[in-house]
């Protein structure tokens, strides 16, 4: 009997002309036959047309004179920022001289006392040592000045982040109308709105507060909408069934079931406010980040660690507290709970009164320990072992060299060599592929308007930068952020490496990194990956270890390999926060571009930081624009729209 053998289906040209993505691409070719050579004829030039650009100069000037001239006088001053200024200063003054007269050894047995009755005696030790290491730095007052700001910010930042992010969460309509905003929020660089800031603030800690909270704000609206969104659909439907109201489902199910998501976005919200701390010092908010700021003025990497490190123990305190207090939310309180906090608290209040009585307020002077020294001998070793001469791999110049050459200037000359509209055709093509015509209307819009605004070359240059910086993050921290989901032990090795990396301020690795690799766009870049990394490790390892149980039970129980299980289960399961992963890799690469600029990134990065070097509003502000353009271009090609995300799931 002769064996009928089926042979394997072909797809046919039939078949793909069916294919959604395909007709997108068809219609988007035929209007491209239709508009290119009309645009060709008229604007010949390769190069984005001077005729379609507008000079923003002179009301931006207009605008910038307005301000100034009506700040003592007008209503809008006096009676609203004005009351918002002055409320900000009270609250921080009030923080800070509490702490100052509670004391040193006062503010140490807080601290402990609040970590040894929300996590242990592990934590409260910890937080002791944190708090006395400040102290032996040289650093207890700056430190005191830093967490009074920063306290102050943090709350006014996760207020205003909860808010949007239960606006989005809850409203389809409103999450596509925040997101632009928070893109916003989160990529205009600090440089480009620090000049307006103090134009209407002035120089100081009102300034100071608004710029964080501005640029901290968004990781806790986007990480409380997607824990809303992602909220257990079975649990809300039984809940509902018992005839609750939309409130009480919010308030009894939506924001329970959000817990992590909500602490991970307060440890973000930490992180971003304290990595702020030196910006913040441009403009007058002092404590640790204006001796940060004087340090690096002065190319002293020592002082400069000297006071970056207070600001990654402050960070690494307050995420640990606040980590393990949410970790209680809902459950059981202890027995004598309450008596233990009275306890707690009335030895703060033995301690704080033993201290004034012995007049020991102040940190002893001669109990300060120096490294600023051995730190910049160390930093001397470095550049005269590493930065050439290496045996068989090269110096660290030879590799910032070798990347420059190798990939940065191909991809910088191959999109600037590419013709205005072609550009405009691959954004619209990669949008509407992955989204609807509105995405792809949204990102073709905003890549015009980079050339509206006369930025197209450097933009572009800043494009090449981005793509380089946000490719090397994406895989370096998917691997680690995969690996660290699947071991407990890795994942707790690298939570303080992460914190260190994104809470030390860019100004303090920056002198390292020039010092290895030279000025130019590869330090740049390496400092843009240093400081997106940890965000991208956290968010892909909390979403591959918020993956049902049940579902990889079910796969381990029909034979699947850990390999299988990872990359059929757990990626597919885990896309919404592997996609929050890319968003916040890009978004968080393209804040350091001003950084960049500094070392010789050059492009849209040096003009921001001119135009507040020079006072010149035009330039810092249509720089920042444009990588605000950029954002939200590269989110939208990157970032499907609900409804496609719905069909590949």
């Amino acid at each position: 009997m002769a064996t009928i053998t089926a042979n394997p289906p072909r797809v046919g040209l039939p078949a793909l002309l069916k294919h959604r993505a395909v007709h997108k691409l068809l219609l988007l070719a035929l209007a491209a036959a239709i508009l290119v050579p009309l645009a060709n004829a008229r604007w010949a030039s390769g190069t984005w047309p001077s005729a379609l650009t507008v000079d923003f100069s002179e009301p931006l000037a207009k605008a910038s004179d307005w301000i100034i001239d009506n700040r003592d006088s007008h209503p809008l001053f006096l009676y609203f920022f004005g009351h918002v200024s002055n409320v900000v200063v009270i609250a921080v003054r009030a923080v800070y001289l509490t702490l100052l007269a509670v004391g040193w050894a006062g503010v140490t047995a807080l601290g402990a006392l609040v970590a040894w009755r929300v996590a242990g005696v592990r934590l409260a030790l910890g937080t002791a040592a944190a708090f006395l290491a400040c102290g032996l730095l040289g650093m207890w007052v700056p430190t005191m000045q830093t967490l009074a700001l920063m306290v102050v910010a943090v709350l006014a930042s996760v207020v205003v982040g909860a808010v949007l992010g239960l606006a989005a969460g809850l409203s389809d309509r409103m999450d596509r109308m925040l997101r632009p905003v928070l893109d916003t929020m989160q990529v205009l660089p600090a440089f480009a709105y620090l000049l307006p800031v103090v134009l209407v603030f002035g120089i100081g800690v009102p300034a100071a507060v608004l710029a964080t909270v501005i640029y901290a704000a968004p990781p806790m609206a986007r990480l409380t909408s997607l824990g809303l969104r992602g909220a257990d659909k079975g649990v809300l439907e039984a809940v509902e069934s018992l005839g609750s109201t939309a409130r009480q489902r919010l308030l009894t199910a939506r924001i329970p079931l959000a817990r992590k998501e909500l602490l991970l976005g307060l440890n973000q919200t930490i992180m971003m406010a304290l990595s702020m701390a030196v910006i913040a010092a441009v403009i007058g908010a002092g404590g640790l980040g204006d001796r940060v700021y004087q340090a690096l003025a002065s190319v002293d990497v020592g002082a400069a660690l000297a006071a970056g490190i207070p600001i990654v123990l402050l960070a690494v305190v307050l995420d640990r507290v606040t980590g393990a207090a949410g970790e209680k939310l809902g459950a059981e309180p202890e027995p004598n709970s309450g008596r233990g906090w009275l306890l707690a608290l009335a030895g703060v209040v033995v301690v704080a009164v033993a201290g004034r009585l012995a007049g020991r307020l102040d940190w002893p002077e001669s109990w300060i320990v120096g490294i600023a020294e051995p730190v910049n001998r160390a930093v001397d070793w470095m550049t005269a072992h590493l930065y050439s001469g290496v045996p068989v791999v090269g110096g660290t110049a030879d590799w910032a060299g070798h990347f420059t050459t190798w990939v940065l200037d191909p991809m910088r000359d191959g999109l600037q060599a590419l013709p205005w509209w072609s550009v405009l055709l691959i954004v619209a093509a990669l949008a509407w592929v992955i989204g609807t015509w509105r995405t792809a209307l949204t990102a073709v819009l905003a890549m015009a308007a980079i050339g509206v605004l006369g930025v197209w070359k450097p933009s572009l240059d800043t494009l090449s930068q981005v793509l380089a910086a946000v490719a090397v993050t994406l895989v370096v921290g998917f691997a680690v952020g995969i690996a660290a989901a699947r071991s407990d032990r890795l994942e707790r090795a690298l939570r303080p490496v992460l914190d260190v990396f994104q809470t030390m301020p860019q100004f303090v690795y920056l002198i390292p990194v020039v010092a290895l690799f030279g000025v130019g766009r590869a330090p740049a870049v390496a400092a843009a990956i240093v400081y997106a990394l940890p965000a991208v490790v956290r968010i892909t390892t909390q979403g591959l270890r918020q993956v049902d149980p049940a579902a990889l039970e079910s796969s381990s129980s029909l034979g699947a390999t850990s390999w299988q299980q990872l990359r059929q289960v757990q990626l597919p399961l885990a896309r919404p926060a592997l996609l929050l992963a890319v968003n916040q890799g890009l978004v968080l690469v393209l804040a350091v571009v001003v950084i960049g600029g500094l070392v010789g990134g050059g492009a849209l990065g040096y003009d921001v930081v001119f135009g507040l070097a020079q006072g010149d509003l035009a330039t810092g502000l249509v720089a920042g624009a444009a990588i605000v353009c950029l954002g939200l271009m590269l989110d939208r090609v990157t970032q499907p729209t609900e409804r496609r995300a719905k069909k590949g799931a």
